[in-house]
Formats: structure tokens, C-alpha cells, sequence
């Protein structure tokens, strides 16, 4: 790939999603997203720290729906256009992110800029499993109910579909309807606490200060809507430091066309300011 090559890195999640009817159990952990490996050229690291389910955070109406990771296909992507995904092969996006003369100069001199870098939203940049264990305690506390403190349940709350844990951890609805009612209140109380975070992960600033300074671009990728997205960035005073954002309307389909998706991004902007 004369472009962009992708590296993994570290991310969980922050509201699970149930496993979809395809799998009738969730899939073995992914800590690392995997893309093709490109010839040369441009390589853009993603940033996802390891969780032990296949859960993006989405919002409302995607909070419960299981996300595919979508790395498993090797030799071809998908682009990324308004009207629908069209299946295209890995030849096309190597001359979609092949570098310009100047670029090749550049990082040649430059090497350290020829790197781009992909954060997930999700305990990367925000610490979404406090959120998510918040969101549990204040609807236990509404519920009058309690919630034990074995280890693989504080796992089924951070990781699991909320209706597995509902009915099969925490034994808190059998009905349908209260089922519904208890996750709508928990996805409330969630955003609810979203809309307050003011705070990034500690020492984030710091690290994006530095790759700044090195001339690195950045992106952030979530399942979030952009107008979320947006204002929690701006609370937390990180919007300068990302030149392309992923959200909820790019309609992705995969965690991994969600990455793939960023990196064009991030290679664009850089070719535009470069070239």
C-alpha cells in the first residue's frame, strides 16, 4: 500500500451491544485492529485499548446493536460515500492514498511525519467506563436494587449486551417491556453524564501537546453523533488538536471502516497542507 498502514493500539467500550443473530456467542477478544500491510509510505497508528467484547460506544439508537469489527476481510474495503458502501478492492485505496511527489521528499527528510494518529473516543480520550459504571449504580439506586461486587460482574457491566445483563447477571427484568424501560433509563443517565464530562484521560493533553509540536495528525473516531462528539470536545479543550472526526454520521458499518474511514482523513488533510 503506497500510503497508509495501520498499527493498533488501545480501547473499550462504553455502552455493550448484544451479540448479533450471526453469533450466538460474543466473539473472542480483539486488543488490536488489523488492516493489510501497506508496501510503504504513510502509516497511521490506532489507538484501542483491548476489551474482552466486540462493544464500540454507540448512542441511543445504536447503543444496543452489536457493531461488527469488520478487519476479518483482508483484500477489500469498502468507500466511504453518502449514498451507500461500495465494495472496491485494495488497489483502488492505495491510489486514493498515494502520496504526492513532495510528500515522499518530505517524510524521507522527515521520517517521524510520515505517522498519523487514530484515537478512539472511548477510555482513550474519555474515561467511558466510569460513565458506564455510573449510569449502572444510579439506576440500581432509582431500582432500589444492588449491584454485587464479583469480578466477572463489574466485567458483564462494562462489556455485555445491557439485556444479557439484565436478565442473565443482574436478574433485574423477565418482561420485555421492563427490559426496555431499564435500558432506556440507563442509556439517559449515561448521556446524562456524558453531557458533564469536562475531564480528558490523564496525561492525554500532555501526549497531544507533544505530537502537535511534532507536526503529527490526528483523528478521533466514535459512535457518538458529531454535535456530541463536537461539544465534549470543546469542554474539555481538545477540538485543536484533531484535523478529522468520525462520528455516528459517517455511517459506518464496522469499527474498522470507522478507523479505515479516519485514516483517509488524516491522510487527506495532511496531503492537502503538505501538497
Amino acid at each position: 500500500m503506497e500510503s497508509c498502514s495501520f498499527r493498533p493500539a488501545t480501547a473499550p467500550s462504553p455502552f455493550p451491544s448484544a451479540p448479533s443473530s450471526s453469533s450466538s456467542s460474543p466473539r473472542a477478544p480483539c486488543p488490536h485492529l488489523r488492516f493489510p500491510r501497506p508496501r510503504n509510505g504513510r502509516q497511521i497508528r490506532v489507538r484501542r485499548r483491548a476489551s474482552g467484547f466486540d462493544a464500540f460506544p454507540p448512542l441511543p439508537g445504536k447503543v444496543f446493536v452489536d457493531e461488527a469489527i469488520g478487519a476479518e476481510y483482508g483484500e477489500g474495503f469498502e468507500t466511504f460515500r453518502m449514498d451507500g458502501p461500495i465494495k472496491v478492492d485494495v488497489d483502488y485505496l492505495n491510489e486514493k492514498l498515494q502520496e504526492c511527489f513532495l510528500q515522499r521528499i518530505r517524510h524521507a527528510m522527515k521520517p517521524d511525519e510520515a505517522f498519523g494518529l487514530i484515537f478512539s473516543w472511548d477510555n482513550v480520550i474519555a474515561d467511558t467506563d466510569s460513565l458506564k459504571l455510573d449510569a449502572w449504580r444510579q439506576l440500581a439506586l432509582e431500582e432500589g436494587k444492588d449491584i454485587p461486587s464479583a469480578a466477572h460482574v463489574r466485567k458483564s457491566i462494562l462489556h455485555g449486551a445491557a439485556d444479557h445483563v439484565l436478565r442473565k447477571v443482574l436478574y433485574w427484568a423477565k418482561e420485555e417491556y421492563k427490559m426496555e424501560k431499564l435500558k432506556a433509563r440507563l442509556i439517559e443517565l449515561y448521556y446524562e453524564n456524558l453531557f458533564k464530562l469536562d475531564t480528558p484521560v490523564e496525561g492525554l493533553r500532555e501526549w497531544l501537546d507533544a505530537v502537535q509540536t511534532a507536526g503529527i495528525p490526528c483523528a478521533v473516531a466514535s459512535s457518538l453523533d458529531r454535535r456530541c462528539m463536537i461539544e465534549a470536545l470543546d469542554r474539555m479543550a481538545l477540538s485543536k488538536y484533531f484535523k478529522a472526526i468520525v462520528t455516528d454520521e459517517d455511517d459506518m458499518e464496522s469499527i474498522a471502516n470507522r478507523f479505515l474511514s479516519a485514516a483517509m482523513k488524516a491522510c487527506s488533510f495532511s496531503a492537502t497542507t503538505s501538497c
